[in-house]
């Protein structure tokens, strides 16, 4: 293999994903409402990157010249290409908004209206809106060179207003704030029940700046927000007190340093110039978007009751077997059972806990918790255990990403109720989606666990795409126990572990192990192939392993949501891997590895991406499925999803995300498919009940 293999820039890549997404909203055949949504969706991904990824390579291009010498990327030139790809997309999605979705919304009677739009009856309802709701907090600032430097809040909105002065003539700037924290971005205007106005808060704001600056004429106005570095840049993880340090450092991440600074395309120069001057910004900070920004409100864009311009509901589907069992210890002993979200009813994992809590039998409780719902029946369950004298041990991580917050106050919650909360490590992420009860049952100890591909969060339980696996198999069981021991007690377990494939143990050694057997059959002759499901695919070594295996003739399946760094099809690398994405109405979570394995199909679920953090530096957890039954079910799903031809792009290094069309003459959208599929088992198996 050579060095030079081909390889996507893991940022490029993620754009690509991003723009999948932006292409849902452009898909005529969804619902538009729907179609909102993904504009919503597509634009809280980019503040999040911005706010993470960018602001990292903004950083890099302050380092000095013989840092910059040993980074694999020039920073510079990633910076431009990312902003030249953002821009493009941002054009592509004002036009989406602009020339497709506004006048099918006013098709349906829903118009959206700007500030010259409103008839007098607008213009009365809006300056009696602003006067009651809007005032006290719009707060105006006139910018006063080298005097005046008002601090721009994270993702806040804000108008910057070019006017002049009536009595001296002379130019003056100023900013608004667009008061959305407080107030909702959409606000309806009088009309009929046929027809609904909707004005957005930002048009209110615009149409009622001539009566905060009365001494001032108005030229125009143009919208403006700051994105600010969201990394917590705890200087030394591994001295000192850990939760202590990230406390104060999510206290300072509100007022971080600009990684982006978005305004108007159609501003004229001399204002932002002057913008950029009075904030202190650098040509690389800054990108154009449309009139808007913080579209990520869409997601609370009035519906009215019009139930035909969303998605037909797909009600969670009950599986009786352990909701309606009469013992849910028996029925798990009996066989392991799989579940899969959203498709599946998360009532069978809730239920887990409530029942492990009131159960006199049960000992102890515990559970790894990376995300959590604000409103948990899981961690109520928890309490309540501890509240009827069980023991509970939870490891809290609070290095995830945005629920750093959230997670510490659980925390403190749990440790108030009596529960043994274990916290993060340094320098490592516990990622591991894992729980277990035990149950003294006839003097002995029996385990049972919960192995998940996503989090215990009730919420995202109900649109991330997920396998779970409920078992008390003692080779799974044993080994979980051990996770958790390490986890609590921070000493590596004994054994080593035969089943499991653990982060910072055997998890990268376990799957390079498994993609050389494949390479070693196909060297040999012999029927060779894989099929790997995962969120991103960035790993240097996996990526590069993954060709190998190509070049010797092993058939590689890729199904791969997100970052897809390895180029499939490429001539001389990877003619043997196909690369797919499936960007659709569920968020696809899970993780899948399937391996010929010389006939024995070993079949893995798991909590890790193929990226080098998840290999490297966190705890995760895969594990194999050794039940006949639910592995044909597994790879059953993972058929459908691989003649996916309505949802799926092809992954290639042209970042083009042409839609797969291939397979069946028949349309084959396979998140309706598998949800059908899971239907169709449940009927024949009540059915089967009954005779």
């Amino acid at each position: 293999m050579k060095n030079d293999y081909p390889v996507i820039p893991r940022d490029i890549s993620w754009l690509s994903f991003n723009h999948r997404v932006l292409q849902e909203a452009k898909d005529e055949s969804l619902p538009l409402f729907e179609r909102l949504k993904f504009l919503a969706i597509y634009s809280s991904n980019l503040d999040e990157f911005f706010r993470v990824r960018m602001a990292n390579h903004r950083n890099l291009l302050r380092v000095n010249k013989k840092t910059k010498r040993e980074l694999d990327i020039s920073p510079k030139q990633t910076v431009r290409t990312i902003q030249r790809i953002v821009n493009r997309q941002q054009e592509e999605f004002s036009r989406i908004f602009e020339k497709k979705l506004i006048p099918q919304l006013a098709k349906h009677g829903i118009h959206l209206k700007r500030r010259l739009d409103m008839t007098e009856e607008d213009q009365e309802f809006v300056q009696s809106y602003f006067r009651e709701y809007m005032l006290p907090y719009v707060q105006p600032v006139l910018l006063i060179k080298d005097m005046v430097r008002p601090f721009l809040n994270n993702a806040q909105l804000y108008l910057s207003i070019l006017m002049k002065d009536k009595i001296k003539g002379k130019t003056a700037y100023a900013i608004v704030k667009i008061p959305s924290d407080h107030l909702p971005r959409f606000i309806e205007l009088p009309g009929t029940d046929e027809e609904r106005n909707i004005i957005m808060l930002d048009d209110i704001v615009r149409h009622s700046v001539s009566w905060m600056f009365p001494g001032y004429e108005i030229e125009d106005t143009y919208s403006i927000k700051l994105t600010r570095d969201a990394e917590l840049y705890i200087d030394d993880e591994f001295s000192g007190d850990l939760l202590a340090k990230i406390k104060t450092s999510l206290n300072r991440r509100h007022v971080g340093p600009a990684s982006r600074f978005v305004y108007d395309r159609t501003m004229p120069d001399q204002l932002r110039e002057y913008l950029e001057d009075t904030f202190e910004l650098e040509r690389y900070d800054i990108l154009a978007e449309g009139r808007y920004h913080n579209n990520f409100d869409f997601f609370s864009f009035p519906t009215f009751g019009m139930n035909k311009l969303q998605y037909t509901p797909q009600p969670p589907l009950p599986y009786p077997a352990l909701e309606e069992a009469e013992d849910f210890w028996q029925a798990v002993q009996d066989s392991d059972h799989l579940l899969h979200y959203p498709y599946h009813s998360y009532e069978s994992v809730v239920r887990f806990f409530e029942r492990a809590a009131e159960d006199p039998a049960v000992s102890h409780i515990k559970i790894v918790q990376y995300r959590v719902a604000r409103k948990s029946r899981i961690m109520q369950a928890l309490m309540r255990a501890v509240a009827l004298g069980k023991q509970v041990s939870v490891f809290i991580e609070v290095k995830a990403r945005f629920d750093e917050e959230a997670n510490l106050r659980w925390g403190e919650k749990l440790e108030e109720a009596g529960v043994h909360v274990h916290y993060s490590f340094p320098g490592v992420k516990v990622h591991s989606k894992l729980a277990l009860v035990r149950r003294v049952e006839n003097g002995k100890e029996r385990i049972y666990n919960y192995l998940s591909t996503g989090n215990f969060h009730e919420d995202t339980a109900k649109i991330y795409s997920d396998f779970g696996i409920f078992t008390a198999d003692d080779r799974l069981t044993s080994e979980v126990s051990r996770i958790f021991s390490f986890l609590e007690n921070v000493m590596i377990p004994d054994e080593p572990f035969k089943h499991l494939m653990v982060g910072q143990f055997n998890l990268r050694s376990g799957l390079e192990g498994l993609i050389e057997y494949e390479i070693a059959e196909a060297e040999a002759g012999r029927p060779a192939a894989m099929t790997l499901k995962m969120n991103s695919l960035q790993d240097k070594a996996m990526i590069e392993l993954l060709y190998q295996a190509s070049q010797a003739g092993v058939m590689v399946n890729l199904i791969v949501r997100g970052i897809c760094c390895l180029v499939p099809g490429r001539k001389g690398y990877s003619e043997n891997i196909h690369g797919v994405s499936i960007v659709d109405r569920y968020l696809e979570h899970a993780r899948v590895f399937h391996f010929h394995h010389s006939g024995e199909e070993l079949l893995y679920l798991s909590s890790a991406d193929f990226m080098t953090r998840n290999l490297s530096h966190r705890v995760e957890t895969t594990f194999p499925i050794y039940d006949e039954e639910i592995k044909d079910k597994i790879l059953e799903i993972i058929d459908i999803q691989l003649a996916d031809n309505v949802k799926s792009r092809l992954l290639s290094d042209q970042q083009g995300n042409t839609y797969y069309r291939g397979g069946s003459d028949l349309s084959i959208r396979s998140q309706e498919e598998t949800y059908h599929l899971i239907k169709r088992t449940l009927v024949a198996e009540k059915m089967e009940l009954e005779e």
